[in-house]
């Protein structure tokens, strides 16, 4: 019987079941006055770490932000959880037109979740990889502060919230996710 409950538990969820589960987060946070993004853990980040003594956007009370530290310790302990605990040691599912759409690429599918021909330490530590990394992390950087908000905060939040930004940025954000698709990953490998 705790066999078949742990197997149960180690398989996928549902869509619908992390679904519900954004929306009971999202319900209480609408209640509590808070809006939630992943982005602004970065500001409270550096802020603690004194970058408000240099530059006005890091100058503001972080303690007003404690909470959102919380749900960023739970979201990295989660994913420890997850990735020790809840592994069932079966090979990930991708459809048969993925697999040959990033083997045209040049990346070899076998079953992992990262596969190492992106994120193994070879491919990390080259400098391809590095400039990968750096321009990268630039761009996502300047985005979520241009946009005023990363990917779940403005399409969980400002969509729920029926904000016209946050259908735009959103907006922007799958037409930059579709350009670098179809258009740039193919160039890069």
């Amino acid at each position: 019987m705790i066999d078949a409950i742990s197997d149960s538990i180690r398989q996928p969820w549902p869509w619908y079941v992390s679904g519900f589960m954004i929306a009971l987060v999202l319900a209480f946070m609408l209640f509590t006055g808070k809006t939630f993004g992943f982005s602004s853990n970065l500001r409270t980040l550096c802020t603690l770490c004194g970058a408000g003594r240099k530059w006005a956007f890091f100058n503001f009370n972080w303690k007003d932000q404690a909470w959102n530290l919380l749900f960023l310790l739970g979201s990295i302990l989660g994913g420890f959880i997850t990735s020790h605990f809840l592994e069932n040691g079966q090979a990930l599912k991708l459809a048969s037109s993925t697999v040959q759409d990033i083997q045209k690429i040049g990346i070899n599918f076998t079953g992992e979740m990262q596969p190492g021909q992106l994120f193994g330490p070879e491919a990390l530590l080259s400098v391809k990889g590095i400039l990968i990394l750096i321009t990268g992390g630039f761009l996502v950087g300047f985005g979520s502060r241009y946009a005023g908000g990363c990917t779940s905060g403005h399409a969980i939040t400002g969509l729920s919230n029926l904000q016209k930004p946050s259908l735009i940025a959103v907006a922007g954000f799958f037409i930059g996710g579709l350009i670098m698709t179809h258009l740039l990953l193919p160039l890069i490998f």
